[in-house]
Parts: C-alpha cells; structure tokens; sequence
C-alpha cells in the first residue's frame, strides 16, 4: 500500500489522492559563478550543489544527492547546467521549477523540470557540452560587462589569427598542455567537436564544443590564445604546444568571470530548445544616432 501524501506535497502541488513513486527529476540550472566556489559541494565553500541540495531536502525532509553534467570551477558562470536527482514524491516534475525557485537564493535559477527515465543521466547521458568565453576589449571600462566578461584593452586582438589557431584542435587530441593539477581525471583526451573565434564590436567571444572538458581546459587555452591575438604567438606555435604537451609553457589562465556552460547536448531530452540552447544573453553593439521615438506625439 502507499504510503499517506504528506500535507507538504499537497501543497506544492500535488494531487490529494496522489501516491508517492519513485521519480528522476531534471532541471535545466542558471547560476551567477561569481560567489559559489564552483558547483561541486566541498566543505566550508558555497557551492551550487549544496545549495540546491539543500532545498531539494527541506522540501522532501531527507537527504539528496543531485548530479550535473559538468563540475563548473569557481566563479565560472552557467546559462543551461543539466542536473538531476531522485525522489520519492507525488509532486508532478513540472513543479519542481517554482518549488525550487521560490527557494533558491537569487543567483541561481530552475528555467524548467521534467521527468525522466531512470536510465537517464545528467553526466552520462551528455552528448557533449558547450563553453562560451567573453573578452571585453575596449579601452573604457564598463560596470555591466564586468561580471561576464575578462576587460582586456592591452593590445588588439586579431580573431582571424586566433580561430586560425583554433582549427586544428577540432577532433581527438591529447590535451595536457590545457589541464590543470588536482583533477581525478587519469587521461587528457578530448573530443573536440566545434571551436570558433568572432568579435562583436568591443567583445570577443570564443566558443568550444566537445564531448566533455579537462579541469581548467578552457581558461588555460584561452589565456594562451589570446597571445596568438596579440601576434606574440603563431597558430602553428599555438599548435605545436599541445601537441608536444608542452604544460611548462602554459603560464595562466584566462579569469572565471568571461567563462560560462552555454549550454550541454542530449541524444533524448525532455526540454524545448527555447530553454537550454542559447540562454546567455548577448552584449548588444551601442546604436549610433537612434531615432528617438515618444510615445505623446505618436
């Protein structure tokens, strides 16, 4: 026999008659990295995984473990991080979204919740998982960039030499030379399916999809990048470096801030692409001589 519908359940939505059942929850997760110590729960840091957790259990009154499909580093950003967990519960999956929203601290977000298999896996299950990376070049500095984006006015930046640098690394590589100390990982292969450079005005963006992600990897190499932008590196140099593993010559890291999980892939999943594909906003090219348009002489 089931067992009784806490009075709790029925007030986040569900069915009074409704039986508990075993359910895999998944959500499509938005956070600000800028003051979690990444999303892996580690002890007497915030991190993402410990706040959602934590209203996960006040609201089942017991413990919960949730996985995401990548481990974002400190102060990295995230617009559609997949996770999910299990539960013994009659809440319909689609509440889960504003239960857990009404929760939550302001910087992070639940855009939507679904049911899944139980076969299914947020890690797992990933096809592969897209990061964006912004530079903000102009000279002048500006308050609402900051918090997304590494200012870097030292120099010009040539994109063309930099996606030229970037072509090679599509496909199977050993990438050593971009991963850093004190990852579990015991290899440095990646798959590397899409990487592209283009500017935007004043902003930089470099995009890398791959099958999964070195602890790291993406920081190290555009930190390296943007000495080919500058001229002070070739692409075939930028090249030869992980190709020979060269680690010693990778000197920093480009900052958390300009980094963010755009997005991750799935062979089967339960969200609408308006959801997950694309939910960074962009940075919008200033309008030169708008026409001022008032609503009382119209």
């Amino acid at each position: 026999m089931a067992a009784a519908l806490p009075g709790l359940a029925e007030q986040l939505g569900a069915e009074p008659s409704a039986s508990l059942s075993r359910q895999r929850i998944a959500l499509v997760l938005q956070y600000l990295g800028t003051h979690f110590h990444g999303w892996q729960r580690q002890l007497h840091q915030r991190t993402v995984q410990e706040e959602v957790e934590t209203v996960i259990e006040s609201v089942l009154n017991t413990p919960v473990r949730i996985h995401a499909a990548g481990r974002t580093d400190a102060g990295v950003h995230a617009a559609a991080q997949v996770a999910h967990f299990d539960a013994l519960t009659a809440i319909p999956a689609h509440r889960w979204r504003d239960i857990l929203n009404s929760r939550l601290p302001p910087d992070v977000l639940v855009r939507a919740s679904a049911s899944v298999e139980q076969s299914w896996h947020a890690r797992f299950s990933a096809s592969w998982r897209r990061y964006r990376y912004t530079l903000y070049t102009d000279a002048t500095p500006n308050l609402f960039v900051r918090p997304f984006s590494w200012h870097y006015y030292y120099a010009p930046l040539d994109v063309e030499l930099m996606q030229e640098a970037l072509n090679p690394l599509v496909g199977n590589h050993h990438l050593a030379a971009f991963h850093r100390a004190g990852s579990r990982r015991k290899h440095s292969w990646v798959e590397v399916q899409e990487a592209t450079c283009v500017r935007q005005g004043p902003f930089v963006q470099i995009e890398i999809q791959a099958s999964g992600f070195l602890y790291g990897m993406v920081r190290l190499l555009v930190g390296m990048l943007v000495e080919v932008g500058r001229g002070e590196r070739s692409p075939a140099d930028f090249t030869a470096l992980w190709q020979e593993q060269r680690r010693d010559q990778v000197r920093y890291a480009a900052p958390a801030q300009g980094l963010c999980l755009l997005r991750v892939g799935y062979p089967e999943f339960p969200f609408s692409k308006g959801l997950w594909f694309d939910t960074q906003p962009q940075f919008l090219l200033p309008v030169e001589n708008p026409t001022l348009v008032s609503s009382v002489n119209s």
